[in-house]
């Protein structure tokens, strides 16, 4: 799915699944959406669950170097120090190029993270000719990108998937049973980086990922700028008219947070007018594609209109597949 900026949800908590993690309840409880009983001062300020302790990434069988493209090089984190820039990088993007409201902890420590970091796979862009100068380290390249990576199995095992904070996941996963998932989010990339080629690699490692793991879907959240339904009827209802999901991986926004995105009727679209207001992001997952969910779910924190975005593998048109896979020549490492 091409990446740019998808966070996933920030959410108000009343309408909260069980098993979500106490970072994301945290954050909820600020907002003023959920009561946290029991919880002081010290344990709000508990780092060890807002920034947990990370751990080595592997990924057997799977070079973590994954595709490069000139300077570029797009690979999976295996240190915690990795993810913790990639965190910085999220942090940099989402509050201070987009002015999201972080914690006062991600303000203090200056890195975007929860507790879903620990349990997922990242994926990053670095720029070998952009080195990172600090005082007293050597320096090293730049990383440019990342995705954040959650497969079913590690869902299951841990806190469920991050989208299922706006999203009722349920009847997808149980109509889809068998069928191995994975969750894209928490994307971004460094503004003068917001390049085809970028896109390419960062598509090619997806596609590496997804091949090695044999994942059958890929779904997450795609987000729209505002938090006005209204100013975005027109993108909103041509996803809803035009792009809509089969049933069986149609997943609905939460009761609650559900807002409506057939605002106009389809006899009122410009089809034309509505792709230009579409976001490059979502406009590249319809080029690949996917299909979109019941229901946009508006991002207060984030300042942003969420929609539910889902592409079964099967679904991928082949000249994606030749164009971005794993044997393109282009990307060789």
């Amino acid at each position: 799915m091409v990446p740019f900026l998808t966070r996933g949800p920030a959410g108000d908590g009343r309408d909260a699944p069980p098993g979500i993690p106490l970072a994301r309840l945290l954050g909820r409880a600020a907002e003023g959406g959920i009561h946290l009983k029991g919880f002081g001062q010290k344990g709000l300020g508990h780092s060890s669950r807002l920034f947990p302790r990370l751990k080595a990434f592997e990924t057997p069988g799977l070079d973590p170097v994954l595709g490069r493209i000139g300077s570029l090089e797009v690979r999976l984190a295996t240190t915690p120090k990795e993810v913790k820039r990639a965190q910085r990088l999220r942090y940099r993007v989402f509050y201070e190029e987009m002015a999201a409201i972080p914690t006062g902890l991600a303000l203090f420590k200056r890195r975007d993270a929860d507790e879903y970091d620990a349990v997922c796979d990242h994926l990053l862009v670095i720029d070998h000719a952009a080195q990172e100068q600090k005082p007293f380290r050597k320096p090293r390249p730049q990383v440019v990108g990342t995705y954040r990576l959650l497969r079913q199995e590690q869902a299951d095992r841990h806190f469920g998937f991050y989208t299922a904070g706006e999203y009722d996941l349920a009847p997808v996963l149980d109509a889809n049973a068998g069928k191995r998932v994975l969750e894209l989010g928490r994307s971004c990339v460094l503004k003068p980086y917001r390049t085809k080629r970028t896109v390419e690699l960062l598509w090619h490692g997806i596609w590496a990922y997804v091949l090695h793991h044999r994942i059958d879907a890929m779904l997450g959240c795609a987000s729209l700028e505002g938090t006005d339904p209204d100013r975005l009827a027109l993108p909103l209802s041509f996803l809803h008219h035009f792009a809509r999901a089969p049933e069986g991986w149609r997943a609905r926004a939460l009761p609650g947070r559900h807002v409506a995105m057939d605002r106009l009727s389809r006899e009122a679209i410009d089809p034309k007018a509505a792709l230009q207001a579409l976001p490059p992001l979502i406009k590249g997952y319809l080029r690949v594609g996917a299909t979109f969910g019941d229901g946009a779910v508006v991002d207060y924190q984030f300042g942003t209109t969420d929609v539910f975005v889902v592409l079964p593998v099967e679904a991928i048109a082949k000249r994606y597949i030749g164009y971005f896979g794993a044997e393109a020549g282009r990307h060789a490492a």
